[in-house]
């Protein structure tokens, strides 16, 4: 188990590496000229040219590639001799904006992703395999019908339409929910949990559905094979049948999914969630970056939420191998 262990983690750094070059190439290949963007609009040829000799866009690609990649794991320092400003490592640049480094900023508002996608995985994981198991169970009666007709409205609504009716209902009519927003745990554990309900029951409806829906369809198929007529043809119970036999089985397609969704959404891809309920997490500021043209916030949270999808996929391969030892030996 520990080689497979190593054999993945060593995969995920050879892609990080990959994605790292990719995204730099872009960065470095954007018509935009990132020393005029930082400068200003009312900016001296002289000043232009220092701006570009401080942030060292006046090297050549490679050079430029060296010191950013060197940056991830020393740091590194901008200016002249006589203004130098020490970016420490890892270093993912400093903002045009606001002249802080960008690994601060992600930091500050990754409690904010990583509250409302742990929180919404839990609730839509839990609820969508169990109502996919009760619908494989009573396929063709009332509650499998109900489940897929659930699972169709999930499918068919969008964020922002759920987002907005939610806020109306709960917020504007019934008064029973405060305006949405992140306060931190740390701060008032309350209040953090009340301004995520309606993020995470927005999230909850929309994904719920391919949950339920993918968990029936693995559960039937499950369901046909030979050792499941087998186990039942012994007289064990209906519950062990489902849950030790049936569900164990049936599990590997939704742990793929799960472990992509919650690397996407704790890497920041709720943006559309965030900015209804106006909260303050890297989605949103991938959003702000790009409409400021903050060229090293948009690098850094493309890297960011890279590393956690990759991390994702890292820790789905090792649970593979935990439920399923031919993975391990494959």
């Amino acid at each position: 188990m520990l080689r497979y262990f190593i054999r993945r983690l060593l995969a995920a750094a050879v892609i990080l590496l990959v994605i790292t070059v990719i995204t730099f190439v872009i960065f470095y290949a954007l018509p935009s000229d990132p020393a005029l963007l930082a400068c200003g609009k009312t900016c001296s040829p002289s000043r232009l040219v220092e701006i570009k000799h401080s942030l060292g866009l006046d090297r050549s690609f490679l050079a430029q590639f060296w010191e950013f990649f060197k940056g991830l794991f020393l740091g590194r320092d901008y200016g002249d001799q006589s203004v130098r400003v020490h970016c420490g490592a890892p270093c993912l640049g400093i903002s045009f904006q606001t002249d802080t480094p960008v690994l601060t900023t992600l930091l500050s508002d990754f409690p904010a992703d990583l509250s409302l996608g742990l929180g919404a995985a839990v609730a839509f994981v839990i609820l969508g395999v169990g109502l996919g198991m009760v619908a494989a169970v009573r396929r063709g009666r009332a509650a499998d019908k109900a489940a897929v007709g659930l699972a169709l409205v999930g499918v068919s609504v969008q964020i922002y339409f759920i987002g907005l009716l939610l806020l109306y209902v709960f917020v504007d009519k019934w008064q029973i929910l405060p305006a949405s927003g992140y306060t931190p745990i740390t701060q008032d554990p309350a209040a953090w949990f009340q301004g995520l309900i309606l993020p995470w029951a927005t999230l909850v409806i929309v994904y719920l559905a391919m949950y339920t829906r993918l968990t029936r369809s693995s559960m039937l198929e499950v369901f046909a094979e030979d050792y499941m007529r087998t186990a039942r043809a012994k007289g064990l119970p209906a519950r062990k049948v489902v849950l030790k036999h049936g569900l164990r089985a049936a599990i590997t397609p939704i742990i793929t999914i799960f472990g992509m969704d919650v690397g996407s959404l704790i890497g920041g891809s709720a943006v559309i969630t965030e900015s209804v309920f106006g909260i303050n997490g890297i989605g949103k500021l991938a959003v702000d970056s790009v409409q400021n043209s903050d060229l090293p916030v948009i690098l850094g949270t493309t890297l960011f939420a890279a590393t956690f999808v990759v991390l994702a996929n890292v820790v789905v391969d090792v649970v593979y191998g935990l439920v399923d030892p031919r993975v391990r030996l494959a």
